[in-house]
């Protein structure tokens, strides 16, 4: 396999960890076709491929390939970008991708803890399932609020670390 700079890689090392790490994203929740595909792209120099390259590296069909990169741009796990004088889409994964994703999880947090708040004024504050509902708003909340200065640190940290990556 070779790479962008002409480097050779071994084809099943980079397939042992594709299919490595992607187990362990669908152990974690994701379904198993959008963590293969997240997992090549990853393992790739580029951090792009088209549907025709994920297709052809983890022998998958075309269909499987649209139904995981759709899957994976709605939860903001890649982005989609045109290659130049071609119809044809590359699907990209950037070095900050965790970092997007899981910024992009602050709305839904928000909308987690609106409608957490309506529970609680729904059940009442005093009752038993009020009470667990508003420990669990008191959870998000408190979540936000470190999940903000944890980023900012670790910007610092990626900084200091990887430089301007």
């Amino acid at each position: 396999m070779a790479e962008a700079d002409g480097t050779r890689r071994d084809p099943e090392a980079v397939s042992r960890f594709v299919e490595h790490f992607a187990a362990q994203l669908v152990e974690a929740g994701l379904p198993r076709m959008p963590a293969r595909v997240f997992a090549a792209l990853l393992a790739s120099d580029s951090g792009a491929l088209t549907s025709a390259e994920l297709g052809e590296q983890l022998r998958i069909s075309p269909g499987a390939v649209s139904g995981a990169v759709r899957y994976l741009a709605q939860v903001h796990m890649l982005s989609r970008e045109r290659e130049p004088g071609s119809r044809r889409e590359r699907y990209r994964v950037h070095s900050d991708q965790w970092y997007e994703t899981l910024t992009s999880r602050e709305a839904v947090l928000k909308r987690w803890e609106d409608a957490l708040r309506e529970g609680v004024a729904g059940l009442g504050a005093d009752t038993p399932a009020g009470r667990r509902i508003a420990e669990t708003l008191a959870f998000f909340e408190f979540l936000e609020q470190e999940f903000t200065a944890l980023m900012e640190r670790w910007r610092v940290h990626r900084e200091k670390t990887f430089g301007g990556a």
